[in-house]
């Protein structure tokens, strides 16, 4: 299918979320690298430039080719977007000494096409450092805030129109407005998306590209591999489709029978259990860096996946590997020329890249993101049980379990306790590596949280203490290693906290809820439980949610109890400023 929208990726972080937005609205879009020459976007109704943490000034930043701007289609700048258009057409981009990061009152000041409808005031959600001073001739500015003049500019003459903030997250209420007017008013585009509607397709694809052989997947339990399985057995058959699931040690309580008994309920006749823990176990023992961690994890799949291959004869002619790798895995992964920022997916690996050079790589779902992978499993009719699962990253329980090689202690200031154990955290289109801020007791309102991260420049994330055994000046950093017993801790507080949220109902509420253990305690007690529920629908941008008194009560007495736990800790992050996961 043709896209009518390409979104160029300069970088950001919510570069696909862009897309996303835009396939919602019932219009195909695809990301391209921010400098795809203009003749290969010929035929397209709209660009998207997507945002991104350089400056227009660095040597190296994303560029585009600006005849993108003559050629008659739609363009939308969004905030690194809106100040390369400004640079690139004659304006002028001020260098910020200081980030803006949080919600802003945008004045819209022009009547232009992508406002229309929007009211003269609207909150929106900013991120950037640089801004546009000047703009180019023939643009007018269309939107400010109180600390960015030029908020928003546009020439409607040449269908040219930018703004500084990110209309896609959640936290821009009118994003979604102003995306439909640019889809439909600006580039005049054609609802011609919808991702349940291509099952039909995607079992002939399957067909063509197995061409007789048959399909060996590893699946995960995951939406995206059992999806993806799923249209192999319908498209095959079960005698021609084969499945195995590798038990790392790394998952969480009762994953492994979860999945041994939902694929025997697909009807996958040819199904086995890899058992690894040992291996994974052993490579992981004493590990504290958290990319060491993802290596290390990585490295461990690859080898029991190729001794599974091997000794199961499935690398001859006759059989091909199935995959459920969706859209943004294979652009993070090498599909532009910016994937280096991001990471290398597993399905990404070396091996992995000849079976696909030769032809052996099957993978359904490389059009489709998370969100439409659901679409497509509830129209095959998997159960819902499956499809609303929580999110469980690929690196299972090592990546929640922090750890560290040295000892710190905790730092009081006039806002809270300064943690010293660091968290991951989106500031600017790019990532942080910085301390967490604990707070007493729940913030009265969201916004002062990030008001709290934006004010206090070494921390990403706020914690509030809902329960300790002792004051948390007391509380220190511990070396803390990644090892069984430690494991087994975060096993048994996810466990409890799984059933409770459960029996309540308060998991229906949420997208996820990560259970973290850090190394923050006593010498008694060494470990401290962080509680992350969050409501998302793709995971890009993310509210954090609080969960009802008693059940939170019911949650801290039940984990204080466990040994080893000194303190129970609330994320009550947005993202952004703080990712999801901690590592």
């Amino acid at each position: 299918m043709q896209p009518q929208i390409t979104v160029l990726d300069a970088g950001g972080q919510y570069c696909h979320l862009i897309a996303r937005k835009v396939r919602d609205l019932g219009v195909y879009a695809e990301v391209r690298p921010s400098d795809t020459p203009a003749g290969e976007l010929a035929g397209r109704k709209g660009i998207i430039i997507s945002g991104g943490p350089s400056s227009v000034y660095e040597a190296g930043s994303p560029q585009m080719d600006p005849a993108v701007f003559a050629a008659g289609a739609g363009v939308l700048g969004i905030c690194y977007g809106q100040q390369l258009m400004a640079y690139l057409m004659g304006g002028h981009v001020r260098k910020g000494d200081k980030g803006e990061y949080g919600l802003a009152k945008l004045r819209i000041t022009a009547d232009v096409p992508l406002f229309r409808g929007i009211e003269g005031e609207q909150q929106i959600w900013m991120s950037h450092r640089d801004v546009v001073g000047e703009v180019p001739p023939g643009f007018a500015v269309t939107g400010s805030t109180s600390t960015c003049e030029i908020a928003a500019m546009a020439d409607p003459s040449r269908k040219l129109f930018a703004v500084q903030f990110h209309p896609e997250v959640v936290h821009t209420p009118s994003g979604l407005d102003i995306l439909r007017n640019f889809l439909f008013d600006v580039c005049a585009c054609e609802r011609d998306w919808n991702a349940a509607g291509q099952i039909e397709s995607l079992e002939q694809h399957i067909r063509d590209v197995a061409a007789g052989r048959n399909v060996f997947f590893f699946v995960s339990g995951g939406v995206d591999s059992t999806v993806a399985y799923t249209l192999c057995l319908r498209a095959l058959g079960p005698e021609r489709v084969y499945g195995a699931y590798v038990d790392s040690g790394l998952m969480r309580e009762g994953e492994t029978e979860f999945v041994r008994s939902l694929f025997e309920r697909l009807g996958a006749t040819h199904f086995r259990v890899e058992d690894a823990r040992r291996e994974f176990l052993s490579a992981l023992e004493g590990v504290c860096e958290p990319e060491k961690k993802r290596h290390i994890i990585g490295e461990q799949f690859v080898q029991v996946q190729e001794r599974v291959l091997q000794g199961g004869r499935f690398l001859d002619g006759q059989w091909i590997l199935g995959q459920g790798t969706i859209y943004p895995d294979t652009i993070e992964s090498g599909g532009t020329a910016r994937a280096d920022l991001i990471k290398t997916h597993h399905n990404r690996v070396a091996g992995i890249q000849r079976l696909i050079e030769s032809g052996r790589i099957i993978e359904p779902l490389t059009q489709f993101y998370k969100d439409e992978v659901r679409r497509i499993g509830r129209e095959l009719g998997l159960p819902e049980e499956m499809l609303a699962r929580h999110p469980f990253p690929g690196p299972g329980r090592a990546i929640r379990c922090l750890c560290s090689d040295e000892a710190a202690t905790v730092e009081r200031i006039a806002d809270g306790w300064i943690l010293p154990v660091h968290s991951v955290g989106v500031q600017g289109d790019s990532r942080s590596y910085r301390p967490v801020l604990a707070v007493d007791g729940f913030p009265e309102h969201p916004e002062y949280v990030a008001e709290l991260v934006n004010r206090i420049s070494v921390i990403n994330r706020v914690v509030a203490r809902v329960a300790s055994r002792v004051a948390l000046d007391d509380v220190s950093v511990r070396p803390a290693a990644l090892n069984e017993q430690r494991l087994a801790r975060l096993r048994r507080v996810d466990a409890i906290v799984r059933k409770a949220t459960h029996d309540s109902g308060f998991d229906r509420r949420i997208w996820q809820m990560p259970v973290v253990l850090i190394p923050a305690g006593t010498s008694e007690h060494p470990d401290s439980v962080v509680l992350r529920p969050i409501d998302s629908v793709d995971g890009m941008t993310a509210q954090a949610v609080v969960m009802p008194s008693d059940l939170l009560k019911q949650l801290s007495d039940d984990l204080l109890a466990v040994d080893g736990v000194c303190a129970v800790l609330y994320d009550v992050t947005n993202k952004p400023p703080g990712t999801i996961e901690w590592e």
